[in-house]
């Protein structure tokens, strides 16, 4: 999978908007959205009229850099959103959701998606008592994920613990801070996705 490699700060730039790709840099002073909120590059200033097309083009990129997708897998999670019963946009979010990057996220044990993803990646996390290094593994209600016993005590750990352990979790996780643990109770529902994200655009950008 192709990987950016460019200052992630210039996507919240692109974007116009934090995506909290940063973690905990992105609620302090030096955010790059709030020393330069405007689009990176030479013409990054100038305010062009977006088309229809180019905002259905740009919520489809911003809701793939929140959930760190490329194209190639972005695409694949739309076509299982469109075969499963139900909204399509609503689908989809609930596959990006189910990512197991995501869950870690969520559950506080990674101060922000990417950094979740090189954890999960690293294989710190199990899930059900197995090891998945395979962030895009997606959970199932009643999973259990757990941190790997033999990664409890690394720095990386103990400070995102510390740090985060006042994060709200959201209600279809149950996290249990003791064991570093988390169950997932269900799948997320629209009303647990508090991003920005204005799903019919993409289903729309696709349906074309």
């Amino acid at each position: 999978m192709a990987r950016y490699k460019d200052e992630q700060c210039r996507i919240c730039r692109r974007e116009g908007q934090k995506l909290f790709l940063k973690g905990s840099r992105c609620y302090t002073d030096k955010c790059s959205v709030s020393r330069r909120n405007y689009a990176p590059g030479q013409h990054g200033q100038k305010k062009a009229k977006l088309s229809e097309y180019g905002t259905q083009l740009r919520e489809k990129q911003k809701t793939k850099s929140f959930y760190g997708v490329g194209e190639r897998q972005f695409r694949k999670y739309f076509e299982m959103a469109s075969n499963k019963k139900g909204i399509t946009g609503e689908n989809l979010l609930q596959i990006l959701e189910s990512r197991l990057d995501n869950v870690v996220y969520r559950l506080g044990y990674g101060s922000s998606r990417p950094q979740a993803r090189q954890l999960v990646n690293h294989g710190h996390f199990e899930v059900n008592g197995k090891k998945v290094d395979i962030a895009s593994y997606l959970v199932k209600p009643g999973d259990v994920i757990k941190v790997r016993e033999n990664k409890k005590d690394s720095k990386i750990m103990k400070e995102n613990v510390e740090v985060l352990a006042s994060r709200p979790v959201p209600e279809w996780l149950e996290k249990d801070i003791d064991n570093l643990s988390g169950k997932v109770v269900r799948l997320a529902a629209r009303a647990d996705v508090d991003l920005p994200v204005e799903e019919h655009l993409i289903v729309e950008l696709y349906s074309k």
